[in-house]
């Protein structure tokens, strides 16, 4: 069963930096577009990027500039490096890989001073 497992998350202070990590139980990455989401209290889940196997990336503009989604095929894992974080980028952050439906159980992020 193919299972995605996020880590990285916790509290930071606005202007500061993290970098969420997600691994795969099997191979995954050299088939499927990867992608990160988010959703915050109160608000709907929303993709912040993606990224293909051919390594293109996508971004929600809130974050274009700010984070950068990244794939290590040899280690089965995705990043997304998030740098000048605000208050508006708390959420919990999920890991998916959306053409076969399967999302990690979420890492939260806490921007706050």
């Amino acid at each position: 069963q193919v299972q995605l497992v996020e880590s990285g998350g916790g509290l930071v202070q606005p202007g500061g930096s993290l970098r969420l990590s997600c691994a795969a139980s099997r191979s995954i990455f050299s088939t499927y577009t990867m992608a990160w989401s988010r959703q915050a209290p109160g608000k709907q889940r929303e993709l912040v990027a993606h990224i293909t196997i051919h390594g293109a990336t996508m971004y929600v503009d809130s974050v274009k500039g700010r984070f950068t989604i990244s794939r290590d095929n040899a280690k089965n894992t995705v990043y997304l490096q998030m740098n000048s974080l605000k208050p508006e980028d708390t959420a919990v952050y999920y890991c998916s890989a959306p053409n076969i439906k399967v999302w990690g159980q979420g890492t939260q992020v806490t921007v706050s001073s």
